[in-house]
């Protein structure tokens, strides 16, 4: 944490202007966790380098290690530490007008919504705990119009599930992340994310967010939902080279690769087989391709040319080191990019790295697997690119192993 607070303390008078990129001493911190190798003195030796923003690099909701996620200042410190695209999830208020958020319906935990008026208009107000009952409470950006959603703050993510009283179920932030900038948070449409984004000189990868509501919502359909989101780049004449729109929805690619083919060509298709769903044809097994329904060469077919999955779907191991699955062989072989999602998600590795790491768990024993882990998906598995909660570890590893960029 404290490595954190002083990297966040040295940032802020650079923030403002993003023009050079400023790394700070987490990356020096994750090499120094490393085992002993090649790959560590490598990486020792581009300490002192001119490091310059990259592609490879994704600012994943911005910055959100340390700034609350999908705010001004946390994209303004993505491009600071050399994110050449960066994240803007995009959901709808209730007068269907687009803005940034992770999900429809987090606004409880990534805003002060509970604890002002229009709490009394979330979907469910704050109820405190009560015995063994934890407290409660869920916001939607739809239940909100966009005049009242800018009148809120953003925080960090989280929520206390103890609290009493709505002011203590705000204070929820995990231990390894940092509250020192949890209420400046300036919360975005997503047309003013664009804005910003062009001032900063990076690049976009919007993600389609799911509804929490029932669509069409007021006569809002989901290819409206779509559209009005591809419409908002063409309206600020960015190019469609410049921009990945994401979907978890296959439905949502396949309507941009049809109906806007330009940007169709960068759709990607977020990979949640992992996980049961109603239009889903079963569950994934990274490693067993008879379970990849569709086929990696049937989404080739359908027009898709990016799939992006959890990093563990792209890992596993083979005599105790980490190589790629089988999941990402099938990818390569059948022609699609790989976009991986998320780097430093997980806090700290020791206990073997959680969710992001299952696939790697025993030979996960310390930070030093960030980079190590960043490595083999680079240089075996052949990523496109990376999403990082602190873009300035992914950025670091880019400049100094030379990976190509279109930046």
């Amino acid at each position: 944490m404290l490595r954190i607070t002083t990297l966040a303390l040295s940032l802020v008078p650079a923030i403002a202007a993003a023009q050079s990129i400023q790394l700070g001493p987490r990356p020096a911190y994750l090499i120094d966790q490393m085992a002993e190798g090649a790959l560590k003195s490598k990486l020792q030796s581009c300490a002192g380098m001119d490091f310059q923003k990259h592609d490879f690099s994704i600012g994943h909701r911005g910055a959100p290690l340390m700034f609350p996620e999908h705010t001004n200042e946390s994209y303004k410190a993505a491009a600071l530490m050399g994110a050449g695209i960066v994240e803007c999830d995009v959901t709808f208020t209730a007068d269907q007008e687009l803005v940034c958020r992770h999900a429809q319906n987090d606004m409880h935990t990534t805003t002060n919504i509970v604890a002002t008026d229009l709490g009394s208009k979330c979907t469910t107000p704050f109820a405190p705990a009560n015995g063994d009952d934890a407290a409660q409470a869920e916001c939607r950006a739809s239940d909100i119009t966009l005049a009242e959603f800018k009148t809120l703050n953003a925080k960090m993510d989280g929520a206390n599930k103890k609290a009493t009283t709505a002011l203590e179920y705000l204070d929820g932030t995990a231990g390894w992340r940092t509250d020192l900038y949890a209420t400046k948070g300036t919360l975005m449409t997503h047309a003013e994310s664009i804005a910003l984004m062009q001032e900063l000189g990076v690049k976009f990868t919007p993600e389609l967010k799911a509804p929490s509501v029932e669509m069409p919502f007021n006569g809002f359909t989901q290819e409206d939902y779509a559209q009005k989101m591809i419409d908002e780049y063409k309206a600020a004449g960015v190019p469609a080279s410049d921009v990945w729109a994401q979907s978890f929805n296959l439905s949502d690619v396949l309507y941009w690769i049809e109906n806007e083919p330009e940007f169709g060509k960068q759709a990607v298709y977020l990979d949640d087989r992992y996980e049961a769903h109603d239009d889903d044809e079963g569950l994934i097994d990274p490693n067993d391709p008879a379970t990849f329904k569709p086929t990696m060469a049937e989404l080739k077919e359908m027009g898709v040319n990016y799939i992006a999955p959890p990093i563990w779907m792209l890992l596993t191991l083979k005599d105790g080191q980490v190589v790629p699955s089988v999941y990402a062989k099938e990818a390569k072989a059948a022609d699609l990019k790989i976009i991986a999602w998320s780097l430093e998600r997980s806090g700290p590795l020791a206990n073997g790295g959680g969710w992001y790491f299952k696939s790697v768990k025993d030979a996960t024993t310390s930070d030093g697997m960030y980079f190590e882990a960043l490595d083999v998906l680079a240089q075996q598995v052949g990523i496109e690119g990376m999403f990082s909660d602190w873009p300035a570890t992914t950025t670091y590893y880019a400049n100094c192993m030379e990976l190509n960029s279109p930046s």
